[in-house]
Order: structure tokens, then C-alpha cells, then sequence
């Protein structure tokens, strides 16, 4: 039996109105998720560079590389709370144009997100496994540096010798596990923005191609 003309219109129209809506509550997931997220990387990249939760070492010079970049504080952080921002507004758009032109932002967005937020979690990676700048014992006296950081043919880093935590840094006191710790947490939270604004660009992209598009077709009565 074949489907009149104007009732496949009308199908296609409240399917379009469904996808559009999935899309939408999609993206406002996706919003309302990142901005936790954001503020855990920000947090973590500002106690990263206040070890012993003093500043001197800061202005010094004597804070590990990786967390002086604020990769958690301009990428995960700042970037990604104006992409969630982004996010949770287009969720509300209304209007074909609107929301096909709000679809084509949230790409861009999205992306530069995604690019941002796998920058920061490499960056967390790199500065986990180097380990942190800190005084340590030398033959020529206590001196600046990174002692932790993987040998070729010595050691494989700290991360794989657990004695190598305590008695190698002598300042700032704890700062082994105050790294280990911050880089993790900032790697894990930049590594499921990663996840997210990958979910958001696949998303839009959908809301693209199958968003609303036909729904200014009028239905006209058939006649008789």
C-alpha cells in the first residue's frame, strides 16, 4: 500500500523534529559535562604550579615544565568552559536556519576543543612520567632538576619503582606524589573532554545530516 504523498511529508517532518530534539538533549549533555571537567583540570594545573602550596618556587623558576605551559588553565579549563557554554545555548536553538547554522558552529567548536583538550592530556602524560623538577643531591652539591625522569639502560622512571618517591627530592617537601597525583587527575579529566567533544562533534555532524530540513513544506489537504 502506498503512503499519499503529504502523510510521508508529514513523517518525515516529526522524524526530522525527533532527531532534532536527540541532538539537542545531546548537546546539552554534552554541555553540563564539561564544565566540571574544565574546573578539575583549572584547579589542577593552579596547585601544579603552587607546590608545598607556596608561591616562591613559582616565581623562582623552580615549577615542573609541563605545569608552567597551563595547558589545564587555558586549554581544559578556559576553552572548553566557552565550548560548553556554546553548547548548552545551541541546545535551545530553535528555526531551521538557526539550527543547522548553530550545528555548523558547534563543529568548529567542538574540534578546537578536542584539539586543545588531547594537547592537555598529553601534556599531563609527559609531565607524570618525566616526574617533577626538584632539589636533589648531586656530586657537585644539592642542585635543580629532574632526577626522576626515565634512563636509557638505568631506570624506567618512578613510576615503576615506588622507593624512588621518597629520599631523592629534598624540595619542595612531597613533591612526588603532589605531581603524580595533579597530573593524573588533570590527564584523566582533559582525557574525557577528549571523549566528549569527540561524542559532540559526531553529534552535530548527525544533527547535520539528518536534522530538520523539510519542515517548511506545508502539508496541503488532498483533493477530492
Amino acid at each position: 500500500m502506498l503512503v499519499p504523498q503529504n502523510d510521508l511529508k508529514l513523517i518525515i517532518c516529526l522524524l526530522k523534529q525527533l532527531c532534532r530534539m536527540c541532538v539537542s538533549r545531546c548537546l546539552q549533555c554534552v554541555g553540563v559535562s564539561l564544565l566540571p571537567l574544565a574546573v578539575v583540570c583549572m584547579l589542577s594545573n593552579i596547585l601544579l604550579l603552587l607546590p608545598e602550596l607556596n608561591v616562591h618556587f613559582l616565581l623562582e623558576g623552580h615549577v615542573t615544565r609541563e605545569a608552567t605551559w597551563a595547558t589545564g588553565l587555558w586549554g581544559s579549563g578556559c576553552v572548553v568552559l566557552v565550548t560548553a557554554r556554546r553548547l548548552f545555548q545551541s541546545s535551545r536553538t530553535t528555526g531551521c536556519c538557526a539550527f543547522r547554522t548553530q550545528m555548523l558552529c558547534q563543529v568548529v567548536y567542538s574540534c578546537v576543543c578536542l584539539l586543545v583538550s588531547g594537547f592537555c592530556c598529553l601534556v599531563s602524560a609527559t609531565g607524570l612520567s618525566q616526574g617533577p623538577l626538584c632539589l636533589f643531591h648531586t656530586t657537585s652539591g644539592p642542585t635543580w632538576g629532574v632526577p626522576l625522569q626515565p634512563v636509557p639502560n638505568r631506570h624506567a622512571g618512578y613510576l615503576y619503582n615506588r622507593t624512588m618517591w621518597t629520599g631523592v627530592c629534598l624540595e619542595p617537601r612531597g613533591v612526588v606524589q603532589w605531581n603524580a597525583v595533579l597530573f593524573s587527575v588533570m590527564g584523566g579529566a582533559s582525557g574525557l573532554q577528549t571523549v566528549l567533544c569527540g561524542v559532540s562533534i559526531l553529534n552535530t555532524a548527525l544533527g547535520l545530516i539528518l536534522g530538520h530540513g523539510f519542515c517548511h513544506n506545508k502539508v496541503s489537504p488532498v483533493s477530492v
